[in-house]
């Protein structure tokens, strides 16, 4: 099988035994894989991202265990891996993240910086490839097929594009190279940080076989918990229903959890994929389930949702009210309107009744989180 040198990116041809160096630099860093000279899909992941932004931005935390996020009662935004060791995870309770780790450094979350690295980066994807779909500002799949045509070895190029991104905007990124988009973004998160894995077709279905079924893309916890209350906890287990099955199981979900579970996705990269939706949210400083209050929070939430659409030019007909509970129960409720709109009074009108319907509704609850979002878009 080939092995690739990720430090002087030497590509060597296939070899019998593994290989623990690069026989041309000493390296320790090689990927080896019987398909790695016909896999041409790859999906980036950057590490710990918000927490690495400030790391290489204020070099006094380097060493230091990093958590983004704000107040007592906010949630972490991520953690840096050092963080992550104590257990601190994304979207945990702040207070809990500071028991975990109570020497971490904790810094308030700056989008507008995040979002300006996050292009800087993203421009490097689309040097490589003009296939390039954007998840998030912080990861993308690429579709090398380009690459590959004009006979450049794809999984070099991945490797010098990391070694760019490291050197040039000062963070590490991890690389996930299969042949479909499934297997790529499960690699992209076996070897972190600053790793490369690889899902090659001849293992695919073995690999996933055994793993638990929220591995898969799509799978959240609501949904792995009905799988759970029918005696479904791994992957292989889906692969004894027919496929009428698990549409009646699960719905539109069925068909390509059927086709996930067998390690098939057909679905292309898509060039320059517009955002999805338009968002804002906050945890309020004590749970409460007075409705004036309430109303006064989601006011502002859509206020700053409107400037948001307005600044990208964009207009939605879905609005969404998402409610987290004391008990941390997550509600979503939403309207769809007959036209686009971008107005903070539209959104605002409808965000509000949204929410007085809920909180009426019996038994009463008590919030610790507000938010309001914005889809359908022209």
């Amino acid at each position: 099988m080939s092995s690739l040198c990720r430090t002087c990116l030497t590509v060597t041809p296939a070899a019998s035994e593994p290989v623990q160096r690069c026989g041309s630099c000493g390296s320790p860093k090689v990927v080896q894989h019987a398909e790695l000279d016909a896999l041409s899909l790859a999906h980036i992941d950057c590490d710990a991202f918000y927490a690495a932004v400030e790391k290489r931005d204020d070099p006094s935390l380097r060493n230091k265990p990093v958590i983004i996020g704000g107040g007592q009662r906010g949630v972490v935004t991520t953690a840096c891996y050092l963080a992550r060791i104590q257990g601190v995870r994304s979207a945990m309770p702040m207070y809990r993240a500071k028991q975990l780790c109570p020497k971490a450094v904790i810094v308030k979350p700056n989008m507008a910086k995040y979002r300006e690295t996050g292009m800087e980066i993203r421009a490097y994807f689309r040097a490589l490839t003009p296939d390039v779909e954007p998840l998030s500002i912080d990861e993308a799949f690429l579709d090398l097929a380009p690459v590959q045509a004009a006979g450049k070895h794809p999984a070099q190029e991945l490797a010098r594009l990391a070694q760019t991104v490291q050197d040039q905007v000062g963070i590490t990124i991890s690389v996930g190279l299969s042949y479909n988009k499934l297997l790529a973004k499960i690699a992209s998160d076996l070897d972190k940080p600053d790793g490369f894995a690889i899902l090659g077709q001849a293992e695919a279905l073995d690999f996933l076989s055994d793993k638990p079924v929220k591995l898969i893309w799509g799978v959240g916890p609501a949904t792995a918990k009905r799988m759970n209350a029918l005696g479904i906890t791994r992957i292989a287990q889906l692969r004894a229903f027919p496929k009428d099955d698990m549409i009646t199981m699960f719905g539109r979900f069925g068909e390509r959890l059927y086709h996930f579970c067998r390690a098939e996705d057909s679905r292309k990269v898509r060039e320059d994929r517009e955002s999805k939706s338009v968002s804002s949210e906050t945890t309020l400083m004590t749970d409460t389930g007075d409705l004036a209050e309430l109303t006064a929070v989601v006011e502002k939430l859509a206020n700053r949702v409107a400037e948001r659409l307005q600044k990208y030019e964009l207009e939605g007909k879905r609005i969404t009210l998402k409610l987290k509970t004391s008990d941390f129960d997550i509600l979503s409720r939403s309207q769809t309107l007959d036209g686009h709109t971008a107005e903070p009074r539209v959104l605002f009108s409808v965000a509000q009744r949204l929410l007085a319907a809920e909180v009426a509704r019996e038994p009463l609850q008590a919030y610790r989180l507000l938010g309001v979002g914005v889809a359908g878009f022209d």
